[in-house]
């Protein structure tokens, strides 16, 4: 009985020292993403760039990341500024400058054209157990042909916000030409 009492203590304290030495990641408590990659999507049938796929990195600190479908209380209210916590902004090159363009989308109800958005909304990523320092990939896919516009070189800027409502940094892809 004495041998088994042993082992059962040299165990814990095995497990204690390889656990109480591992060294966890630590991150600030604000966001912070990493431009990865941009992979273009081309409809086979028409040749088309339609779609892409925008990759980065982040991290954060206290794994306050994501919002669940029932944050919609102010300050994440449809109408309020943090409703999205992925923020990307799109631009055109024109005339060898890149400007910030709204986008259109046709109405079917109203016959006329509104203004879309490529921000979004991302799910809860925080972590169970004790440790909240949080790092991963997103990976988002972004509808790119604009029929409306002549111009074929853009590019996107991304942010994401925790729900502390700290901003990331922002990152920007390299200028990406489409197949039109």
């Amino acid at each position: 009985m004495k041998l088994i009492a042993k082992i059962i203590l040299i165990s814990i304290v095995i497990v204690s020292i390889v656990y109480g030495c591992t060294k966890f990641e630590t991150f600030p408590i604000e966001p912070a993403i990493e431009y990865q990659d941009f992979v273009i999507l081309v409809n086979e049938e028409s040749g088309i760039s339609e779609r892409g796929v925008i990759k980065f990195t982040y991290t954060d600190g206290d794994g306050d990341l994501g919002l669940s479908s029932a944050d919609t209380l102010p300050p994440f209210d449809v109408d309020g500024d943090y409703y999205y916590n992925m923020i990307i902004r799109y631009f055109e090159q024109q005339n060898g400058e890149f400007v910030e363009v709204p986008l259109l989308v046709f109405n079917t109800e109203t016959q006329t054209y509104d203004t879309s958005t490529f921000n979004s909304r991302f799910p809860v990523l925080t972590p169970n157990g004790g440790n909240l320092n949080i790092k991963g990939l997103f990976q988002d896919t972004l509808y790119i042909y604009n029929p409306l516009t002549e111009y074929d070189t853009i590019k996107f800027k991304v942010s994401i916000y925790d729900r502390a409502l700290h901003q990331s940094n922002e990152i920007e892809t390299p200028p990406i030409v489409i197949i039109k």
